[in-house]
């Protein structure tokens, strides 16, 4: 790696595991000391840590649930506060709550919207008040807000295309502070959540342009770059990592 984030300060929700996982390793090989967050799996998150601090970099897992609001605020402020500045914020943490429309209650919405929408909102305005020019606030979709496929997506299709409106519309917004806002959408992963060899996995790689599954790896080499020095330019950006799903 080139170090492009040396001195940088990266948090990012959902840490401990499959894709935030991956991005806290690559971000912390790019340089970046790394917050990551969890909610229920300390081993997983610890083990991330491990491997960044035994590669020579900085790193702490910070238990906190993404819906609880004013938990996930204090959670912001307190690594601001430990690492002494805060540069990055990844927005991972997700709910991926699926079923019949009708099938889909109050609870399921109000979980859904909770972590994939308030969460993001409240992580960035906590994170933009630590943060100077330069800035990265980097929102992980998924590829079903542009193209849901499969019935009983409603509502994790509805959650995610929100975070399309918040990433244009604060792109505008922290533009004059030099703070980019960009969107990854990942196609099809290979995750625990949906591995590349589970029941659907054969009609879900004919959906693709590549015919298979990204990696972890693959959604984490995007974010690092929207987050290093070569994304400067790009912000309100939606970067589509689904090997041709959408196409």
């Amino acid at each position: 790696m080139n170090n492009t984030l040396d001195g940088k300060v990266a948090l990012v929700t959902g840490g401990g595991r499959g894709i935030g996982a991956a991005v806290a390793l690559r971000l912390a090989a790019e340089g970046a000391a790394v917050a990551l967050t969890f909610q229920q799996d300390q081993r997983r998150a610890d083990e991330i840590v491990e491997q960044i601090v035994a590669s020579g970099g900085r790193a702490v897992a910070v238990r906190v649930d993404s819906a609880d609001a004013t938990a996930l605020v204090a959670a912001v402020d307190r690594v601001a506060d430990s690492f002494g500045r805060l540069d990055i914020l990844v927005n991972n943490a997700g709910a991926f709550l699926l079923g019949p429309f009708g099938a889909l209650g109050v609870a399921e919405f109000e979980q859904t919207v909770a972590v994939n929408v308030r969460a993001p909102f409240l992580a960035t305005q906590a994170a933009v008040r630590h943060m100077a020019a330069g800035g990265r606030i980097i929102n992980i979709g998924s590829n079903v807000a542009e193209r849901a496929v499969f019935p009983g997506f409603s509502l994790y299709a509805m959650s995610k295309t929100a975070l399309i409106g918040l990433t244009k519309a604060l792109g505008r917004e922290l533009g004059p502070r030099a703070i980019t806002v960009n969107l990854v959408n990942p196609g099809p992963t290979d995750t625990d959540l949906n591995p590349a060899d589970g029941p659907n996995a054969s009609a879900v790689n004919g959906l693709t342009a590549l015919g298979h599954y990204a990696e972890p790896a693959d959604i984490a080499a995007a974010v690092a770059f929207l987050a290093g020095a070569d994304g400067r330019y790009i912000t309100g950006a939606t970067v589509n990592v689904d090997g041709g799903f959408t196409i």
